[in-house]
């Protein structure tokens, strides 16, 4: 029987795996039938060790805006892997559930930014307001350092042992936090990177620490006044009494930015600078929403990880792939945009279940030296 039918046979509770895997076994799904294939070897995967890969509760718990979700189950941790073994050209989608657990809050999670009713920039507002703009990048100055002070998390780490073990086909992330390629991965970023910035009107793009200086340059006893606050630990609410955004600002008064704030203008034309982002309101650029649309559409599985898909650069990408025959997955704390025709959908934080299913059997890789 197909996957999807197999998993509604199988599967009747979170991940709904009620019929117990034989121990020292592994299923492999095909079209017409399920194989049970006998396994006695456990590798190490590249760049993660067990060590590396164990989360710490007590971290999770310290992190206030990453959703309770209880452990998952062995049975969760043996679904995930045989969905990810049947594969063959397995394309992955990250969203901000995977960096929650970084210290970096998301928006859409219970306990996100929404949560609070915070509202982010529009394009449209970046645009047409030079007031909109200073607040923003007198927010974003102000939390940089904090936001780039995040460490890639036990999630990030098992995706990129996949990726450099040949597991995964390719990878597309929401994040702008680069928090993948600290791991090690290489994602196209459908949503662009505050790591960059880039003029409006004339395309230059460069490097944001050079931006920074910039504004440093341009407000020397602001930013010396920002530099000296205490910013605590990231995902703490320590930095001046006000809170991290996603996006990497912080909320701060209008008597930090409203008089005497400066933003630099581009070097090359003088025209308006952003980050290299997509903000909402905005569309992904024409030729990265082409190519995460080829790849979706070619692969043979689909896994939607820590995204709620409510973005429809994200929810097209996965019914695209389902209409092209792919089997799909979501593995999210919290209900999804796909959660009504996807073949499996987990209930689990990404950091405690990823690094166990990435030292679950083979996953058809030869044992490692």
């Amino acid at each position: 029987m197909a996957f999807s039918a197999l998993c509604l046979y199988m599967l009747q509770s979170s991940c709904k795996f009620r019929q117990p895997v034989s121990q020292g076994r592994r299923v492999t799904f095909s079209m017409g039938s399920i194989k049970f294939v006998q396994t006695s070897c456990r590798i190490s995967l590249p760049g993660v060790s067990a060590r590396e890969a164990q989360v710490s509760s007590n971290f999770l718990k310290d992190k206030k805006m990453v959703p309770k979700a209880d452990p998952p189950s062995s049975e969760d941790v043996n679904c995930l892997y045989q969905f990810i073994d049947q594969s063959t050209k397995l394309v992955v989608l990250t969203g901000a559930g995977i960096s929650t657990e970084c210290g970096i809050p998301d928006y859409r999670s219970p306990n996100g930014a929404y949560s609070s009713g915070f509202k982010p920039i529009t394009h449209q507002e970046f645009v047409r307001s030079n007031r909109a703009r200073r607040r923003y990048w007198a927010r974003s100055y102000a939390g940089w350092r904090r936001f780039t002070a995040a460490q890639p998390g036990a999630a990030h780490v098992a995706l990129a042992s996949l990726e450099k073990a040949g597991r995964t086909h390719f990878m597309i992330t929401q994040n702008v936090d680069r928090l993948h390629h600290r791991a090690g991965s290489n994602p196209l970023e459908l949503h662009g990177t505050v790591y960059s910035v880039i003029c409006l009107d004339c395309g230059f793009s460069f490097c944001r620490n050079l931006f920074q200086e910039e504004v440093k340059a341009l407000n020397p006893k602001w930013a010396a006044a920002i530099e000296s606050l205490d910013y605590g630990s990231p995902g703490s609410d320590k930095s001046f009494g006000m809170k991290q955004r996603p996006d990497g600002d912080i909320e701060i008064d209008e008597k930090f930015w409203e008089e005497d704030f400066l933003i630099p203008t581009c070097q090359k034309c003088n025209g308006i600078l952003k980050p290299d982002v997509v903000f909402f309101g905005d569309n992904v650029p024409k030729e990265r929403a082409d190519k995460a649309m080829e790849v979706a559409r070619e692969c043979d599985v689909f896994l939607a990880l820590g995204s709620s898909l409510m973005t429809m650069s994200a929810y097209r990408l996965v019914r695209a792939a389902h209409e092209a025959g792919a089997t799909t997955a979501i593995v999210n704390i919290g209900t999804t945009r796909a959660d009504d025709f996807v073949s499996l959908k987990l209930t689990a934080r990404l950091g405690e279940i990823l690094p166990r299913v990435v030292n679950t059997g083979s996953l058809s890789i030869p044992a490692l030296r």
